[in-house]
């Protein structure tokens, strides 16, 4: 079984519900379409007819978060001219507890019009793990047996112009407003239309669903983060920072017993939940617009940190979690079978600390920050006593229950971890970013250790230290184009030596010297890695590179953000700009809304990026790519605590002349202006803020 594509479709969220149809708005009763909620599909079809056909498509539109029109044809009806008369708006919304659709049906016919217009609807409970592996099958209740077809649930008739499923304490209800109804397993909603010359009508129905099993629910409030008012030269970034941020909107979740506290869902369709390291990082590139995500982000976590040690689910005291699910989440193989709540990742718990640290930085209450801090406290015990299992002095991981993931870093693929030769690597794994990701936690432990007047810090200091030196001794390798950090370490401690991606996530974690991320710098903005619209998560060089693998070869809008950042952090300006430029490009090709990922074909080959088939859209560390793109060309990097703000733009204005307002330092909104010549401005800091040039930084 294979798993259903993606990349035809039109995607349409307001989390934890998400809608999947074909470009036409017809959601068919094929692979992935359908109306989603809470991982289950809780409409498997809605197919528009009009006198029993289906309308021509002419196009579709956003129409905001969590809205998409759909524009189409009845070109049987109306005058018999070369022109259509008869054309169907079909508006598309979704509120956090269902759908609506409004079809507009509007005639410039000289004569009167009459016609039948029919839905066509089934519901079939499924789950989104059976969806994801190309099985259908109603949910029954846990543990289920191997999945089988499927049959679809029959609809019952619920009041006037009603119809109703029920399943396992799920209930979907369908209001036809003004229909007639026709329950069974295709059930329909009918209306008769006659419009007069040049008339117009709109024929409206809506769903609502009642899950109490959710593990997820709407984020309550308002949106957490302000709402950036942008001016640029390139008109690409402020068309991608719109859609990005509306997409990031129809996104934001709950927990049921924290309704206040918001997080990201990773992505649509099969991630639309809690992911530890994904909504850490989207939280992370987002704090430029206030720390309120930030905050939320690590509450719900923090409320989910590991208390035992336990092989199946992979938890341990102080981890932070990978996911959670409604029910057991079964892979591609039937003996992987990943527990509702999963703590199988390598790298959420030192990002967890560092989003601490860094929304510290950028102005989260000091209230705020304290409570957290005895789950600061856990999570370095856990980078102390269970992140090095082998006591070698890396962290690493190694999937003890044998049906989890075998991949516990961000490429978390099977085949992940290979060669220079295309071989792949036996765990124990130790990631190279990973132990970026780790000297990086240490001292911004250390660093809210001191400042809150607690111990230990200097220990955390030590510990960066010595596993820099270690780091330095037993990952750095000479390949054809250079020298670089392995990829990891395998079992046996032989560097992995294909060059990825990954290196370029220990820049700006303080493990490289100067000179050695200089020879990252170049080495990743080179033809085999940077060719394409980004930076390929493995160079064409390399024995397991193919442009279409998940991990091997392909590019990812955030992989590629997080190096520009790092690249911007440290002065390599000319090397963040051709990588933002990359995904501007792509951004431009994909309508500004980045997928999760796409091909890695060299521009020159292919002219536009290709669409990888199975990629979701949204994603939510794709969409807050585009802020770290706007962040890296202003380079403001505050320090609320001691008063004082960096300001280091990418130098000559290498994006353009740009200026950002409604960002956030501390509760401050300030705004900051690069001009043509690349000078930099900063406009509603606080007082007492002290504002320090790069220059000036670089005396000190």
């Amino acid at each position: 079984m294979l798993q259903p594509l993606l990349h035809d479709l039109v995607s349409t969220v307001m989390a934890p519900a998400s809608a999947l149809s074909g470009p036409d708005g017809q959601i068919r009763q094929a692979g992935v379409q359908g109306l989603f909620r809470a991982d289950r599909r809780v409409l498997s079809l809605a197919r528009l007819l009009v006198d029993g056909r289906e309308p021509e498509a002419v196009g579709h539109a956003f129409a905001g978060a969590g809205r998409t029109r759909f524009v189409s044809l009845a070109r049987w009806l109306g005058d018999p001219t070369a022109d259509p008369t008869v054309r169907l708006d079909r508006m598309r919304e979704l509120g956090p507890y269902g759908m609506d659709e409004h079809i507009e049906i509007v005639s410039t016919a000289s004569g009167p019009v009459t016609a039948t217009v029919t839905v066509e609807l089934a519901c079939d409970f499924a789950a989104i793990d059976d969806v994801k592996s190309g099985r259908t099958a109603v949910l029954p209740a846990a543990p289920r047996p191997p999945a089988t077809t499927g049959p679809t649930a029959v609809a019952a008739l619920a009041g006037e112009g009603r119809l109703s499923w029920r399943s396992e304490g799920t209930q979907v209800t369908v209001t036809g407003h003004g229909a007639g109804t026709r329950a069974g397993a295709r059930a329909c909603l009918t209306w008769e239309v006659t419009l007069p010359p040049r008339g117009r009508t709109t024929l409206s129905w809506s769903l609502a669903v009642h899950d109490a099993a959710a593990v997820v629910v709407p984020a309550t409030g308002p949106l957490e983060w302000s709402e950036p008012r942008v001016t640029a030269d390139d008109r690409r970034i402020a068309r991608l920072l719109d859609q990005a941020l509306a997409d990031l909107r129809s996104l934001r979740l709950a927990e049921p017993a924290a309704p206040g506290d918001t997080f990201l869902g990773a992505g649509v369709p099969w991630f639309l939940t809690l992911f530890g390291r994904d909504s850490i990082w989207a939280a992370r590139m987002l704090l430029p617009l206030g720390t309120r995500l930030a905050a939320g982000t690590l509450r719900v976590l923090a409320r989910r940190q590991g208390e035992r040690l336990d092989p199946h689910t992979g938890e341990a005291p102080g981890k932070i979690m990978h996911e959670l699910r409604r029910n057991a989440f079964t892979l591609g193989e039937q003996d992987r079978r990943l527990p509702a709540a999963y703590y199988g990742t390598i790298d959420a718990t030192p990002l967890w600390i560092s989003l601490l640290h860094d929304a510290w930085r950028w102005g989260m209450p000091h209230a705020e920050v304290q409570a957290l801090l005895p789950a600061l406290q856990a999570a370095l015990g856990w980078l102390a006593e269970h992140a090095d299992p082998d006591g070698d002095g890396f962290v690493e991981y190694i999937d003890v229950g044998g049906r989890g993931l075998a991949n516990q870093g961000w490429k978390d693929s099977g085949d992940a971890v290979r060669f220079h030769h295309g071989g792949q690597a036996e765990p124990p794994i130790a990631l190279a970013e990973v132990q970026g990701y780790a000297h990086r936690a240490a001292l911004d432990g250390a660093a809210l250790l001191d400042a809150f007047g607690m111990p230990g810090a200097a220990r955390w200091r030590e510990y960066a230290e010595t596993l820099a030196e270690r780091f330095r001794a037993a990952f750095w390798v000479d390949g054809a184009q250079g020298r670089f950090p392995a990829l990891a370490l395998d079992r046996d401690k032989r560097p992995v030596d294909a060059l990825t991606s990954n290196i370029g996530h220990l820049l700006g974690t303080g493990l490289l010297s100067r000179k050695e991320s200089a020879e990252i710098a170049a080495l990743l903005t080179a033809p085999g890695m940077a060719e394409g619209f980004g930076l390929r998560t493995m160079s064409s060089g390399d024995g397991g590179f193919s442009p279409l693998s998940y991990h091997c070869g392909s590019i990812w809008p955030h992989d590629t953000a997080i190096v520009l950042a790092g690249l911007a952090r440290e002065g390599f300006d000319a090397e963040a700009a051709a990588l933002a430029e990359g995904l501007l490009a792509a951004a431009e090709s994909f309508g500004y809304r980045l997928p999760e990922l796409y091909a890695g074909d060299a521009r020159e080959r292919v002219g536009r990026p290709m669409a990888y088939p199975a990629a979701c859209r949204p994603q939510a560390w794709s969409a807050a790519a585009a802020l770290t793109i706007a962040h890296a060309a202003l380079g403001l990097y505050p320090d609320v605590p001691e008063e004082r703000v960096l300001l280091r733009p990418l130098s000559g204005a290498a994006l353009g002349a740009l200026t950002v307002g409604g960002l956030r330092v501390g509760e401050h909104e300030v705004e900051v202006n690069v001009a043509h010549d690349g000078s930099a401005t900063v406009s509603g800091l606080p007082d007492g803020m002290r504002l320090v040039h790069a220059e000036a930084a670089a005396t000190r």
